[in-house]
């Protein structure tokens, strides 16, 4: 099976997330597919069936565990890759004190380094 590529041999991104958040990924120029809830595991199943992505970054406060919740489909496949990231409600719950110290912590964790705006 060969990797999914747009012209020019780059890999095709896209980011599964709710209806809320898409705008923002979207102005960040990201290719992304609304769920909700309901229907995010069959439309992340049928996207990698579809074998048109590389890397699905996946909006964990849809599916928690997107690898887990996938292992059968994705069986003998190497891509796409699977991205959990961190939803806007995790960001903004109660629990978390400082959004802008928990979206820091999350680009150290993911890069290795802080980028200050």
């Amino acid at each position: 099976m060969t990797a999914p590529t747009l012209a020019g041999g780059m890999q095709r991104v896209a980011v599964l997330t709710d209806n809320e958040t898409a705008t923002g990924y979207r102005l960040a120029g990201a290719e992304v597919i609304e769920v909700t809830a309901d229907s995010a595991l069959r439309e992340l199943e049928a996207l990698i069936n579809g074998n048109r992505y590389g890397l699905i970054a996946v909006d964990t406060g849809l599916i928690p565990d997107p690898a887990t919740a996938t292992a059968r489909v994705m069986r003998g496949r190497d891509l796409p890759i699977l991205l959990p990231i961190p939803s806007l409600a995790d960001a903004f719950s109660a629990d978390t004190v400082d959004a802008k110290a928990y979206m820091g912590k999350l680009v150290r964790e993911t890069i290795g380094f802080d980028i200050k705006l």
